[in-house]
């Protein structure tokens, strides 16, 4: 119990608790997303960085399809100064996609089906420290599920 309090104070004295946004693409969808995500400090070097990703979505011959993603990450810093840090990710991703179709002769209506999948995040990422308390990053994931789809993510992050 001491260990973890005295981990958590130490991270909390380094105040790299962060919270930002991006863009993302994804390769199997083949759309553009909308993100957030955060960065918790848990010991030196390493953060616990969960996401939301929500894809826009698109109508492919009448059908529509919905694909948003949850990821909880940690990040590992290999390079961690002042100009750049450096990182390799790991951790769970919850993606779920619902494909919709409208009917439009009468006959058969609106139809749905969702699917919900776990899967594994592989990756690594870049911050690149301005000078500010705005932190602008660029990510890049393979997500280990089914068909596999990898996730390009640039955005910004804001120190607390």
């Amino acid at each position: 119990m001491m260990i973890a309090l005295g981990a958590l104070g130490s991270a909390q004295a380094q105040n790299d608790t962060r919270i930002g946004a991006f863009l993302a693409y994804g390769s199997e969808i083949e759309s553009l997303g909308i993100g957030v995500n955060a960065a918790f400090p848990v010991i030196e070097n390493l953060t616990v960085a969960p996401s939301l990703i929500y894809y826009v979505p698109k109508e492919n011959y009448g059908f529509k399809i919905n694909w948003w993603e949850i990821n909880a990450n940690a990040n590992y810093y290999f390079v961690n100064n002042e100009a750049l840090g450096l990182y390799a990710l790991g951790g769970l991703n919850y993606s779920n996609v619902k494909v919709s179709y409208d009917e439009t002769w009468g006959f058969m209506g609106e139809s749905s089906v969702s699917d919900g999948r776990v899967g594994l995040n592989l990756g690594g990422g870049l911050n690149f420290d301005i000078g500010s308390n705005i932190l602008p990053f660029a990510e890049l994931k393979y997500v280990l599920i089914d068909g596999g789809q990898l996730v390009a993510a640039a955005g910004v992050k804001v120190n607390l």
